[in-house]
């Protein structure tokens, strides 16, 4: 347990984009969200007039965005990361002083592997929350002069069971129901002598074209898109609204259980072991 901690504060540290990226994405958004804060009474005074489920929603839009972009941001950097976890230490022959120290190939995967799994969505989570509450916090001094708003735009947020679920998402849909895309990207960047970003999306794509000029059908297709939309998971079940919307239901059972996470969490671990015999057997580029 110790080398696996220290091994996951040294991804930590040679990859400050795994928390600069997030951040600076959220920077960005709360400028642009200072921008449009004058119009928020109106925006208020126009919610208040719809039915509750359109109120909720038209109050709770920025925050929804901001959810929805750290989410892609996340995405995108643990794909990238996990290209060249295995490929850039070989690439740069760092490989040769930590094949060195005293630490399991397998310690080492599963270290890089719990970057994408564990530790990215849980910095999404705390800079979204952190941001939320500061988008909430301006608002709410904008809306000071009328109570009666500010009341409407906390029960239109509901930052709690929001955040709650924001994180129940994270840890299901972006970890778990995507381990096996990020354990795919391992195997890649443990094989590859160059071009990892091609030969991580080549393959798929030609599968993909081969089955459908062979059998006229797009199963593998669809499989790989509901699998990076979530649509094939059964954990959120609220129809025609954002997985953070504070009357989503979930069934962890259900999703638990399911036979794509199950199947995933399969494919996940056999991509690790074969990444683990090839960071064992392949040397420095």
């Amino acid at each position: 347990m110790n080398n696996a901690w220290w091994q996951i504060r040294r991804e930590l540290w040679e990859n400050r984009s795994l928390y600069l990226a997030p951040i600076g994405a959220c920077c960005v958004f709360l400028l642009a969200f200072v921008v449009p804060l004058s119009r928020l009474p109106r925006t208020i005074r126009e919610a208040a007039a719809l039915d509750p489920l359109h109120q909720r929603a038209a109050i709770a839009f920025p925050y929804d965005i901001l959810g929805g972009l750290l989410m892609g941001v996340l995405m995108l950097v643990g794909a990238f990361y996990c290209l060249d976890a295995l490929y850039g230490e070989r690439r740069d022959r760092s490989m040769l002083f930590w094949k060195s120290l005293p630490v399991p190939d397998l310690t080492a995967v599963l270290a890089k592997a719990s970057i994408p799994i564990l530790f990215l969505p849980l910095v999404t989570w705390i800079v979204t929350l952190a941001a939320w509450i500061v988008m909430l916090v301006m608002s709410t001094l904008v809306l000071s002069p009328h109570p009666a708003n500010v009341a409407l735009l906390w029960q239109g947020v509901a930052i709690g069971p929001r955040s709650l679920l924001l994180l129940y998402h994270l840890l299901t849909v972006h970890s778990l129901y995507l381990a096996p895309i990020y354990g795919w990207l391992l195997l890649v960047s443990a094989w590859a002598r160059r071009a990892t970003f091609v030969w991580a999306f080549v393959p798929p794509v030609a599968i993909a074209s081969m089955e459908r000029l062979a059998f006229g059908t797009t199963f593998f297709a669809h499989l790989l898109l509901d699998r990076l939309g979530g649509n094939g998971m059964d954990a959120v079940v609220a129809h025609g609204t954002f997985p953070m919307d504070p009357h989503t239901h979930v069934t962890p059972i259900r999703f638990l259980l399911s036979p794509g996470l199950l199947g995933g969490l399969v494919i996940f671990s056999l991509c690790v072991m074969a990444a683990v015999r090839l960071r064992r057997d392949r040397s420095a580029i």
